[in-house]
């Protein structure tokens, strides 16, 4: 599901739905152009980086890592994002891969 590995990080797409009612990882999702995403929604509303920041944590404790590994690397002020997580990248992609399925 994760779209790139480095030696040190994971990186990957994700559409995130702000002001969704809760905050959830909803699992992988195929785009209509054909692209893989993890899709999430949070409940904090997209002004001043509060989505963004509600989906730092989210992130982190669902993949049981500090919220200071969690990057948004691209995307920062429109629902479809770029996410980088530091770390070991094949225990990452194990845990992001039990998320769930859908792609």
């Amino acid at each position: 599901m994760p779209s790139n590995q480095r030696s040190n990080c994971l990186r990957f797409a994700l559409r995130l739905t702000p002001k969704g009612g809760r905050d959830a990882i909803e699992g992988w999702v195929r785009a209509p152009s054909g692209a893989v995403m993890l899709k999430a929604r949070v409940a904090a509303p997209p002004e001043d980086g509060k989505a963004n920041t509600a989906l730092v944590a989210l992130l982190a404790k669902t993949l049981a890592v500090p919220k200071s590994a969690v990057t948004i690397t691209g995307g920062g002020k429109v629902r479809l994002k770029r996410i980088e997580i530091r770390g070991d990248p094949d225990v990452l992609s194990d845990r992001i891969k039990e998320i769930g399925s859908g792609a």
